[in-house]
């Protein structure tokens, strides 16, 4: 009971040291055997599945959980806190990375041949950077997990299509390091005025220096790094070649989880490190930011409507997702803001389970071209009706998680007085249904050419088990968004915006 008890206690730190560990122990599993690689990190990523439940339904149900690294008590040891957002954003990741984990056994083996040990080992450690990102309660711990998770990122690009893949990764390196450039002088800006790293103890100093413009360069910095790493039009630029560009699984991961994460990052500085006040009435931030994010909205889906290679349509189409999120944090408004944090939830499942597809196909066929998938639904049946559910989702149709999520974000439209949000977001749905549309047709009615000569031929089983998984969740959540809105969201949203306190 004391070994049980003790593991309980440390839950937190656990959430961040198994996924590390993992990482750093899959080189010497792969030296016993090539071929367990795959089995340690489905492991290790259920394991962390487990652990996130636990500190979610923690606090859920007692309340904030504070874990204090060394015993140090903040503002001067580092803390690692878990409440409703970083518990939430948490379990998607262990989430997602548990699916990816489960599907990426045959891709990986084809994609990325006799580099299986590396692709895990770095596989894990962007699970930890991600992971540290969210549960740290210090700004420069916070800096250092954006580091582990955009080096790692970098390095899973890269291992994708010879020459195109490096290019890829080296542009996002590039823009990745301006990102984090700005964050770390919006970083030194905040310490030399509050004088501590403690996200709380900022929060809770930031008032008294409102007309400082060190404090108003500090959030533009964080705002420009942020809409960077999230890839917020027109900061965009690194975005379509990676997710192209990188192996199947690396996309799905990537797609489902970084620009997740991103967005996280933005809600805590804006919220819990400067405040309500600052962000939305004294310098209108969240006005400029649900402007911004209404237009990346309707180019990233004029953009996507231009594409031809499955793997990028979805790239320009996650720049349009994008926006939604953060149309509903810049709302300022309890509904619309639980739309946003909801569509972080939608948006992973959906964006996920479409690349896994998309790297299902290109296994069984070596095609990327949406228009060379002319009858493929007689050929993967099971793997396009996933793609089926997972569009559908996307474009919001009633009964899918999209849908629940541009409900929320009309009504907090409406709510915030902005009917022109309600009719970009209406009009956004039509732009889905033409690029989509494209896809369902050549799937369903196609003269099968390039596929002629496949016979009725899956996905293997271990591609084929999380990516239904995935689309069922897709209609679960839209047909029982109740769940995560009232244990979840509804107080997270009136806590982000002062309404309420956190539980």
């Amino acid at each position: 009971m004391a070994g049980f008890e003790i593991i309980t206690n440390n839950l937190p730190v656990l959430t961040v040291v198994l996924p590390l560990m993992a990482g750093f122990l899959t080189p010497i599993v792969g030296l016993i055997d090539r071929r367990l690689p795959w089995y340690w990190v489905m492991l290790a990523t259920f394991v962390i599945l487990l652990t996130t439940s636990s500190n979610l339904v923690t606090v859920i149900t007692t309340g904030t959980i504070h874990y204090h690294l060394g015993g140090w008590n903040p503002p001067f040891g580092i803390e690692y806190v878990i409440d409703l957002l970083n518990g939430f954003v948490c379990l998607i990741i262990a989430f997602i990375g548990f699916m990816v984990s489960i599907y990426s056994k045959e891709s990986v083996k084809k994609e990325v041949p006799g580099k299986t040990t590396q692709f895990y080992t770095v596989f894990m450690l962007l699970i930890t950077g991600l992971m540290g990102i969210t549960i740290t309660g210090d700004i420069f711990n916070f800096y250092v997990f954006l580091e582990i998770s955009s080096l790692t990122a970098y390095s899973l690009i890269s291992m994708g299509d010879r020459g195109d893949a490096l290019v890829a990764s080296f542009n996002y390196l590039i823009m990745g390091t301006v990102a984090a450039s700005f964050i770390l002088l919006g970083i030194g800006y905040l310490y030399a005025v509050t004088g501590t790293l403690n996200m709380a103890d900022m929060h809770r100093l930031i008032p008294n220096i409102y007309e400082s413009k060190v404090v108003l360069a500090a959030l533009a910095f964080f705002m420009v790094g942020f809409s960077i790493k999230v890839g917020l039009f027109p900061l965009h630029a690194w975005l379509p070649d990676a997710y192209t560009h990188a192996p199947s699984t690396g996309s799905a991961l990537i797609a489902g989880l970084m620009t997740k994460v991103g967005v996280y990052a933005m809600i805590r500085f804006m919220f819990s490190v400067f405040t309500p006040v600052f962000v939305i009435d004294m310098t209108r931030m969240t006005e400029i930011l649900s402007w911004a994010a209404a237009l990346a909205i309707i180019m990233g889906s004029v953009f996507a409507i231009a594409q031809s290679d499955i793997k990028r349509m979805l790239a320009y189409s996650s720049i349009s997702q994008i926006g939604y999120i953060l149309l509903g944090v810049g709302l300022a408004n309890a509904i619309g803001m639980q739309g946003g944090l909801l569509h972080i939830l939608n948006h992973a499942l959906m964006k996920c389970a479409l690349f896994l597809v998309a790297g299902a196909i290109f296994y069984r066929t070596g095609i990327r071209n949406l228009y060379q998938f002319q009858g493929l639904g007689r050929k993967m049946p099971v793997t396009t009706t996933v793609f089926l559910i997972a569009g559908l989702s996307m474009i919001g149709v009633p009964g899918t998680v999209g849908f629940t999520s541009k409900w929320y974000l009309a009504l907090g439209s409406i709510d915030a007085g902005q009917w022109l949000f309600v009719v970009i977001i209406l009009v956004s749905s039509l732009l889905n249904l033409a690029y989509f549309w494209r896809v369902f047709d050549n799937i369903w009615f196609g003269h099968p050419h390039e596929i002629e000569h496949l016979q009725r031929d899956e996905a293997p089983l271990s591609m084929l088990v999380p990516m239904v998984i995935l689309a069922a969740l897709c209609v679960f959540f839209g047909l029982f968004a109740y769940y995560p809105v009232h244990y979840v969201l509804e107080p997270l949203s009136e806590a982000l915006l002062g309404i309420g306190a956190m539980p």
